[in-house]
């Protein structure tokens, strides 16, 4: 599955890395979302910026059995995450944009 698409890629235009600093934890927007199919870690993309390599930084929380946290992560580090049975991380197709406050 191909984890960022050019709609993602417009939308993450609209929310360079820092835009979002100075909003309240919970009013942060959250793009769009990764998640590992085969376990309990998600990845919510609050913010974005493509580097000069061409692969993406992205700044958002991260959530797993032990709890939330916010933290910076690439695309690359997505993509090459190995689960077992083949498994990769995937995007979830039927997110939309919502408030951090507003997930789960």
């Amino acid at each position: 599955m191909k984890l960022i698409t050019k709609q993602i890629e417009k939308q993450l235009a609209k929310y360079p890395i820092y835009s979002q600093q100075s909003k309240v934890l919970n009013e942060m927007m959250a793009i769009c979302k990764f998640f590992q199919p085969n376990g309990s870690y998600t990845w919510y993309v609050t913010e974005a910026e493509k580097q000069e390599d061409g692969d993406w930084r992205f700044f958002g929380m991260v959530e797993n059995s032990y709890g939330r946290e916010l933290c910076y992560f690439t695309l690359k580090e997505l993509e090459n995450i190995k689960l077992p049975f083949g498994l990769t991380i995937e995007r979830d197709i039927y997110f939309k944009p919502a408030k951090l406050n507003e997930l789960n």
